[in-house]
């Protein structure tokens, strides 16, 4: 027995495959059939329909829900079986959060209920409470029926986490648990202010993770210590954060995780998939496997459960996870389908992984920038607006560093002093709910010599979300908040009938006396030339803008490079000129510290306007900005047309870029219809101490060529990238 086959299931089993079996399938299943898509697939593992809301097998329990079509047979154990004869790990699947109505007539205090005192239902299911005894007694009971019945190698559950943030439970379970540890009755209504409410959301967020380890000390009870319990989790922060799953600690006590994050959205796009696999291995370490439920069929919206996703929308989705570091998954609903093109799909993407796995894990990002992101900022200042608050923001910061081609890793706002030791510059996308402490590990890496990016309404409010005097970071920033604003998040104000969205930042100095176009001799005249953040905008002085402004002052030495023009009329064009053309109102602010540090501050929301409009001065705005306050020290430079997300990574010895080619016609709108390549790219990598750098393997195409090396940086070309290029530089 080799080295690697001595090693538990989840260092070892890179490739997974699910057919999520549904109540018509033990009439259909044909095992034989799947057997041979397992090997054709080169699989490792299989994901298999045990219990939950319905068994795959004859339970002892009479309250169990059998599937409609079971009869008296076990086609979870057959399955079983059949895959551990082909030397393939087993989870198997729970869906643990309804009931039957049988299971609720019998145990009605097992389930949710609302302030009226109704059940909380999905469709003709009942929701099950998290405090009852169907998680502390039943569900212990079926973990341990499964494991004693077929030894799988694990159980993997598709919905541990119960009600999520937007429902409170008012059964006498949660009454009598959250009066135990707090001293308080339930709150009546969502409340943000209210500390009853606030304790709420803590002594859920407590209770999911009982839940996480009482399941797992079952698990490994009745199965061996490698025999783990996995609760799926998704690869959107704020859905995680409605579903009370603190994602620090779920790693902080996982072996693995199985993330069920199944297709893009428009406005969220493949890269963040790739982005996912980045942020979940910053807190469950690089030396950990992260599987992914790709779905073969046209998952997202439209929903269209048994019919296939267009291989280019699902190769690109996988692609982006392999670039991550995520492994594949292919999954599908029904073991019968008549729509077959779904079967095709994950062949040739699972092969090529297989012949490539030595580079796909176990490997350790290389970049210089940080993205500084915090689930309790979900909660506390993103409350209810959370997508507004900080999905826009974080996504045009994201957005910008990908059409820059620089390289960056997500950061946990905790985790601070121990990832940022490589970076040189951390982004804050409006990070506005901040502990004492955590602004104090931002002072830190700026008194090391950092740089920081910092926009909205950062640090202006404490942990809960209670607003302070001003900034916290204001000395870092150099300006200090008069507690209003002008603008608003939303896009609204850019209609016919409101105009109040329709304002500017103007460029500071202004340079148009210089540049062609009609005089009126009342240009200004220029004294000096502009600073680098304004790089590329020679030809105007002002931009679009569209967003939100805090309204600040500023420190003596900071130097305010963006200033507000408030909105005018857009329509009757006739009226469409600027009323008040000049402000002093800040929209950048920049400050060099004595160290080497930069700081740069923008009261001006660019980043949450190029997440929400996708402008293109907004991305090359944010892009100068990163790469100024870096002091362009970006270990990468990609040349070349085309929507490219940029991976770069070291192993002993040599560096692996992934590069996913995201330019097509649907890229801001699923599902994407075919593959356009783009080529030649120019690329150049710094090169660490342990990489000499000569030789490059490109492992999409299956070419090998010497690069040119110099000043420890090598460089060379890439004829064309279709979907994507693996790079080995050794």
């Amino acid at each position: 027995m080799n080295n690697e086959n001595q090693l538990p299931w989840y260092k070892r089993v890179y490739r997974w495959g699910q057919t999520n079996i549904t109540e018509l399938d033990p009439i259909r299943y044909d095992i034989d059939w799947w057997r041979e898509h397992w090997r054709r697939t080169r699989v490792q593992g299989i994901i298999v329909n045990a219990g939950g809301i319905v068994a795959y097998y004859p339970s002892r329990y009479p309250e169990v829900h059998r599937a409609l079509y079971l009869g008296e047979r076990d086609l979870y154990g057959e399955i079983v079986c059949a895959a551990h004869e082909e030397g393939l790990a087993v989870l198997a699947r729970m869906d643990s959060n309804r009931v039957h109505e049988r299971f609720y007539i019998e145990h009605p205090d097992w389930c949710a209920i609302d302030a009226a005192g109704n059940p909380y239902k999905a469709g003709d299911l009942y929701i099950t409470c998290i405090n009852s005894g169907y998680y502390q007694e039943y569900l212990p009971a079926i973990i341990r029926e499964i494991i004693e019945r077929s030894h799988p190698e694990g159980i993997a559950d598709n919905s541990f986490s119960g009600l999520d943030r937007n429902h409170i439970c008012y059964c006498d379970n949660c009454a009598r648990s959250f009066r135990k540890a707090t001293g308080m009755d339930l709150p009546k209504v969502k409340d943000w202010e209210s500390p009853v409410y606030r304790k709420w959301i803590e002594w859920n967020y407590a209770r999911r993770l009982e839940v996480w380890d009482l399941n797992n000390q079952i698990t490994k009870d009745a199965g061996g210590k490698d025999c783990l319990w996995i609760g799926m989790v998704g690869g959107d922060m704020v859905s995680e954060s409605v579903r009370f799953r603190d994602y620090k600690a779920i790693c902080e006590r996982a072996e693995v995780i199985l993330l069920d994050f199944q297709a893009r959205n428009n406005a969220h796009g493949f890269q963040s998939n790739g982005e996912a696999g980045k942020l979940i291995h910053g807190l469950l370490g690089w030396d950990k496997i992260i599987p992914e439920s790709m779905a073969m069929y046209q998952a997202g919206r439209p929903a269209f459960r048994v019919a296939s996703k267009p291989e280019p929308e699902a190769r690109l989705w996988v692609l982006e996870g392999f670039a991550g570091t995520i492994q594949p998954w292919w999954h599908h609903i029904g073991a019968y389908h008549e729509d077959r093109r779904q079967y095709r799909t994950a062949e040739p993407l699972f092969r090529w992984h297989e012949e490539n796995e030595q580079y796909l894990a176990n490997r350790h990002p290389i970049a210089t920038v940080g993205v500084v992101w915090s689930q309790r900022n979900v909660d506390y200042y993103g409350r209810d607006d959370a997508e507004i608050r900080i999905s826009l923001p974080w996504r045009g910061i994201r957005n910008a560093l990908i059409r820059a081609r620089i390289p960056y890793l997500p950061v946990h706002i905790d985790r601070i002093e121990q990832d940022c030791e490589s970076l040189s510059v951390l982004i804050l996308p409006n990070i506005g709910a901040m502990s004492d402490a955590q602004c104090a590990s931002i002072r830190r890496f700026v008194e090391r010599g950092g740089s920081l990016i910092a926009t909205g309404e950062t640090s202006l409010y404490d942990e809960w979300g209670d607003p302070r005097d001003d900034f916290a970071l204001a000395d870092l920033f150099g300006a200090h908040s008069l507690r209003t604003h002008l603008g608003s998040h939303s896009s609204e104000g850019n209609s016919w009938d409101d105009w109040s969205g329709h304002t500017y930042l103007r460029l500071i100095p202004e340079l148009r006396g210089k540049v062609c176009g009609p005089r009126i001799g009342t240009e200004p005249s220029i004294t000096q030339g502009r600073h680098p953040v304004l790089e590329g905008f020679d030809e105007t002085d002002i931009l679009p803008f569209g967003g939100r402004l805090e309204v600040v002052s500023t420190d003596a030495n900071s130097k305010v490079l963006l200033t507000f023009v408030p909105a005018f009329p857009i329509y009757p064009p006739e009226t469409a000129w600027m009323r008040i053309p000049n402000t002093t109102l800040p929209g950048l602010i920049i400050n060099e510290l004595g160290n080497g540090g930069r700081v740069a501050y923008l009261p001006a929301d660019i980043d949450r306007c190029y997440g929400r409009d996708n402008l293109p001065d907004h991305g090359h705005l944010l892009a100068n900005l990163i790469r100024w306050a870096s002091r362009d020290d970006i270990p990468l430079k990609v040349e070349g047309r085309g929507l490219i997300d940029c991976h770069l990574y070291q192993q002993p010895g040599r560096l692996i870029l992934h590069l996913v080619n995201l330019t097509n016609a649907e890229t801001w709108l699923a599902p994407v219809h075919e593959l356009i390549s783009v080529g030649p790219i120019r690329v150049s990598v710094r090169l660490p101490q342990d990489v000499v750098g000569d030789k490059v393997c490109l492992r999409v195409i299956g070419l090998e060529m010497k690069a040119k090396i110099g000043d420890r940086w090598t460089s060379f070309d890439i004829p064309s990238i279709t979907d994507h290029e693996l790079i080995i530089i050794s």
